[in-house]
């Protein structure tokens, strides 16, 4: 079986190689942009001083967010990992794709499969000549055929699990899921350190190169167990005197994450691929409250439909061709990075997906996103019996319910952003967006999501 899935997914990175090549003209090459998505785990939606934290310094990505287009309401497609990841390398709702829960090492516990069918972002970079790699966390299988390389990557280097039990040792449950490609590594570093540094190496070895990369990156910072090294923890101990611990750890992970993502973009600047280079930002979820995370005036943290569990930082940069320092408040969602990256690139999109490209918005020019109902899903076992909860919406309302068992709430998020005055379920508004959500759900019903 294992091998049939291999095929598909050989055959359908092959017809996308042909009907591109039928109309790529491989002299353009030198024209398409590198492309490097930076992906942080777990990142709170005040965790950067940028996004108004007051007790945290992140000179760096601030210094991205200046440097480009800051999303304002950009939203991770889940409110944990899997799903949104599955959702970046898509385009389409986790649950129509095999992932609507987290991938886990123990069977009983695994709440998603990436179909075989999917094709994805990697495989459909690859025929318009870009060198596909990714160096981090995968979170979106264990095993053949989904490991990266199975999966449209040339290059791996980096962690399959969901996450690591020791940033220094980089184990989960005892296993060493850390891999060159296919090959077992054991690493010495901690892991932000480890992941920041082969980035800097890729990068640097590709300055001569006449092709594009396209380079996933995926911290697995900040997520828990949160482990700064010291010399950042004590460093924020001195200046956050009436920070809790937890805090303070958390803060201390997060500027240690942030020293990481600065030495990259000064590869690329050294490098001379700056210029030439899209820079995506952006975080898989909200961050978790217990952790010590912030969402600043959210409601909500990892876990939850509110929006300190799906909201997240975010912000694209392209010199020259998206303005500095610009804002815009137009709804885009993790699986909208696909199509978005694909209409740069001048690579078709021949099957069906549920983003959107939202180049216009890049480009200055006017673009409505929030036309659309837009869903989130979530399918957890323990307390949360195995079933799956939602949130659906539809321009400033939200319906949503943070655990299955709980009724659905409407909140309008332009007159309550902190979604704690919900409407009345008899309004129309509330049946229109449930009876959507059913669809959806309906629609989803048939998707296999176990191995």
């Amino acid at each position: 079986m294992k091998q049939q899935y291999v095929y598909l997914s050989a055959i359908l990175s092959a017809l996308y190689i042909f009907s591109f090549c039928l109309s790529a003209n491989a002299s353009e090459n030198s024209k398409k942009p590198n492309i490097l998505i930076i992906m942080a785990d777990d990142l709170g939606y005040g965790d950067l001083s940028c996004m108004g934290g007051t007790d945290i310094q992140t000179p760096n990505i601030d210094n991205l967010f200046s440097r480009g287009m800051h999303f304002t309401n950009f939203y991770a497609n889940s409110t944990v990992c899997s799903p949104s990841r599955a959702s970046l390398m898509s385009g389409c709702y986790p649950d129509k794709i095999g992932v609507p829960g987290v991938i886990r090492t123990h069977e009983t516990d695994s709440w998603g499969y990436l179909l075989p069918s999917v094709i994805t972002l990697p495989q459909v970079m690859k025929p318009a000549n870009y060198k596909t790699v990714m160096i981090g966390k995968w979170h979106l299988g264990l095993e053949s055929p989904n490991l990266p390389n199975d999966r449209g990557f040339d290059f791996f280097k980096g962690f399959l699990g969901d996450m690591m039990d020791d940033y220094q040792t980089h184990l989960r449950h005892g296993n060493n899921y850390m891999r060159l490609n296919n090959q077992v590594i054991t690493p010495e570093g901690h892991a932000t350190d480890l992941f920041s540094e082969w980035s800097v190496d890729y990068i640097t070895n590709e300055q001569k190169s006449e092709e594009p990369f396209f380079l996933y990156l995926a911290y697995n910072a900040p997520h828990f167990p949160i482990q700064p090294p010291v010399e950042y923890l004590e460093r924020v101990k001195k200046r956050e005197k009436n920070s809790s611990e937890n805090r303070v750890k958390n803060v201390a992970l997060v500027e240690h994450l942030d020293d990481g993502i600065g030495r990259v973009i000064k590869a690329l600047e050294k490098s001379d691929q700056i210029k030439n280079t899209i820079i995506i930002f952006t975080s898989d979820n909200g961050g978790y409250l217990p952790s010590g995370a912030s969402n600043g005036n959210l409601h909500g943290g990892k876990q939850d439909m509110y929006e300190g569990g799906i909201k997240v930082p975010a912000c694209i940069v392209w010199k020259d061709m998206i303005k500095p320092g610009t804002e815009t408040g137009n709804l885009a969602l993790t699986m909208d990075l696909y199509p978005t990256l694909c209409d740069i690139a001048g690579v078709g999109i021949y099957h069906p997906i549920d983003g959107i490209s939202l180049r216009p918005t890049l480009e200055g020019r006017p673009q409505v996103t929030d036309n659309r109902v837009v869903y989130w899903m979530r399918r957890e076992g323990g307390s949360y019996g195995g079933l799956c909860y939602y949130a659906a919406r539809l321009g400033q309302y939200k319906l949503l319910q943070n655990t299955p068992f709980e009724p659905f709430q409407l909140f309008n998020l332009d007159t309550d952003p902190k979604e704690y005055i919900p409407l009345d379920q008899n309004s129309q508004y509330y049946k229109d967006l449930l009876y959507r959500l059913s669809q959806h759900i309906r629609e989803t019903g048939n998707i296999p999501w176990q191995k």
